[in-house]
């Protein structure tokens, strides 16, 4: 099989230097003069702001984890109070953005996983005048819903690399696993992989109940005897993957997007293929850190166009050096 560079294939542009949302406050605010060596220098003497981070995020999923540290450093080198909540119920992610707007936040940074559903809630902010960045989800719809830039992979482009590598190794029947349907980023994902391998197939699972992700899956599985790779679209739906894999007795071999360590370790010790990493650290610092940089001077960065911190593909050849940044919760 073709092995690709992570450094030669990565498309990374460079970032510049709750049910209540005060239940999840993060705060960053030493002293100027003490530094601060998680925020990696001292903190901004920048006027005090507060940004709500509102995702899409299910319980339990260490993507998440990783935004969210991502978007702390950014908040604690900022001087910047952040209000972190998640719920992967659109109309519930839709009232936690208007509760954003009427603890009169300064800017806010959301996902657009299911953009129909929080166009009302963004249009509000804006008539507010609160700055919005997305992230992760919706670079497609983020400047029609008001975001001034947006944080992430292009997910058609992302699924078009697995489907070349995939391709490049022979692979005709691939099984495409989606954990939500309807979601914006995953449906391209998988999309992409089928421009470049026709062959694929789309399995809809439930993300939210992993016994039933395994049960579907092996059943899928012992139905298609041509199947020759499953591919999950995150990490944890990857590693239960292998399990149905098991199970089944199928001789598919198992192929990712996303990364946490557990992933990490499987790709090195070549349990899975590879991975595409959309380098969620970087979504949330980057994300944090634009709304600062607006209040701050009036900077718009990405110039009205995303700003990409993927795809990157990791496979066995490279995931050594990913993992030690892994285990420190930053890849």
């Amino acid at each position: 099989m073709t092995k690709f560079s992570w450094r030669k294939t990565a498309l990374v542009a460079a970032v510049v230097p709750m049910l209540a949302l005060s239940a999840c406050s993060s705060t960053g605010g030493k002293p100027a003069d003490s530094g601060d060596a998680a925020a990696g220098g001292q903190v901004a003497t920048t006027e005090r702001m507060k940004i709500a981070l509102i995702t899409h995020a299910p319980a339990g999923d260490t993507f998440w984890d990783t935004v969210r540290k991502g978007a702390e450093e950014a908040a604690a080198k900022d001087n910047v109070e952040l209000l972190y909540t998640g719920d992967p119920e659109a109309g519930r992610q839709a009232q936690l953005i208007e509760q954003a707007v009427d603890q009169k936040v300064d800017g806010i940074a959301v996902t657009l996983a299911t953009p129909d559903a929080l166009k009302d809630a963004l249009k509000k902010a804006s008539d507010a005048g609160i700055p919005i960045v997305s992230l992760n989800a919706g670079e497609s719809v983020a400047t029609q819903l008001g975001a001034f830039t947006h944080f992430g992979s292009n997910e058609q482009l992302a699924g078009q690399a697995v489907g070349t590598k995939l391709a490049d190794g022979g692979y005709k029947h691939p099984v495409c696993v989606i954990q939500a349907q309807g979601h914006v980023g995953l449906e391209a994902r998988c999309a992409g992989v089928k421009e470049k391998v026709p062959g694929t197939e789309i399995l809809y699972v439930n993300g939210a109940d992993m016994t039933s992700v395994e049960s579907t899956a092996t059943a899928k599985l012992q139905a298609s005897k041509d199947a020759d790779v499953i591919i999950g679209l995150g990490a944890p739906i990857t590693l239960t993957l292998l399990k149905s894999v098991e199970t089944a007795g199928s001789s598919a071999k198992v192929a990712s997007f996303d990364l946490n360590k557990e992933l990490a370790q499987k790709i090195s010790d070549g349990s899975v293929l590879f991975t595409v990493d959309q380098q969620p650290w970087l979504q949330g610092y980057g994300a944090v850190d634009a709304l600062w940089q607006n209040k701050r001077g009036g900077f718009n960065i990405g110039g009205g166009q995303a700003v990409l911190t993927g795809p990157a593909i990791i496979d066995q050849e490279n995931a050594g050096d990913v993992l030690k940044f892994a285990e420190q919760g930053i890849r």
